[in-house]
């Protein structure tokens, strides 16, 4: 079974709208600062550098120092403890509609 903290990590992490928001951003980035993302969010530097510690802890998102600036992406194997929890009731989903399926037939041949 997947791992329960870690799952629980990354959605608390993207519970959040904003943070989602800022996730979505750097996603749609190739790479990008605090300030680059702190313009026209309309949420302060420290708000975003919050949300940033979010996502990084969460594993979601990787930084790298430059000079004075610090670049974040997204960590591409950040998601994959939602994706395997999400398959794993997905099978649990689809079984159930086969079996509803196999019901509906059975009622109205």
């Amino acid at each position: 079974m997947i791992e329960a903290e870690t799952v629980t990590a990354v959605m608390r992490a993207l519970a959040d709208p904003t943070r989602r928001a800022v996730f979505e951003r750097i996603v749609d980035s190739d790479e990008i600062t605090v300030v680059e993302l702190t313009r026209g969010s309309g949420v302060t530097q420290g708000a975003i550098s919050q949300h940033l510690k979010s996502l990084k802890q969460a594993g979601l998102v990787c930084e790298r120092p430059e000079g004075r600036n610090v670049y974040y992406r997204a960590e591409p194997r950040g998601l994959a403890p939602l994706a395997d929890w999400m398959s794993h009731y997905g099978v649990f989903w689809r079984d159930r509609f086969a079996d509803l399926r196999h019901l509906l037939k059975e009622i109205d041949p």
